[in-house]
């Protein structure tokens, strides 16, 4: 049963599995698009295992393919739909602990974040890479507030709460807050 369909990636559910398949790309060339598909779908999935490894909460990888990850399904509910100061304060947390291990989840949205049997749950690997700079750490931050702002009730007190969190575990916290104001004055995060 299909479940989510993005711009890169099929999303579905056979029982207790989550299925994630890259299907191909006609406007791209064979090769390219192969290669293209396959690199996506290895890092993601070797990402979101060493996310896990830091002490972050995200599903279970149980096979991968050239194409398709295939992983547990997490029950919970999705923080878009629950979000609250101390759900935001959870979340800081867990951010700073994946950027303490040099990781960028990438798409930072409460759709992409599950409160699981009282932890957050990080999904969705799919625009994840490794960076420790500051820039990064900041545009990811950022991405998390402008989803605050453009879609959730008090946006001001969720970010006064994840900035609570983030910065009891990650030790560049103030430097990445610091850097989340520059790149919002830019008008841009690129």
């Amino acid at each position: 049963m299909e479940i989510g369909r993005g711009a890169e990636a099929v999303i579905t559910l056979d029982g207790d599995t989550v299925k994630k398949s890259r299907p191909a790309k006609s406007y791209r060339q064979p090769e390219l698009d192969r290669r293209i598909r396959t690199e996506r779908t290895l890092r993601e999935a070797r990402i979101t295992s060493e996310a896990r490894r830091l002490g972050v909460l995200t599903p279970i990888i149980s096979d991968v393919t050239r194409f398709e990850l295939k992983m547990e399904r997490i029950e919970g509910e999705k923080l878009k739909d629950i979000i609250s100061p101390e759900l935001s304060r959870m979340v800081g947390e867990t951010v700073g602990i994946l950027h303490s291990g040099g990781i960028i989840h990438g798409d930072l949205t409460t759709s992409n974040m599950i409160l699981s049997r009282g932890r957050i749950c990080l999904i969705d690997f799919g625009l994840s890479y490794y960076e420790k700079t500051v820039e990064a750490q900041g545009v990811d931050v950022h991405v998390y507030f402008q989803t605050l702002e453009s879609t959730h009730d008090r946006p001001r007190e969720l970010m006064e709460a994840f900035v609570d969190g983030y910065i009891k575990t990650n030790p560049q916290a103030e430097a990445v807050l610091q850097r989340v104001k520059e790149i919002k004055a830019r008008g841009r995060y690129l």
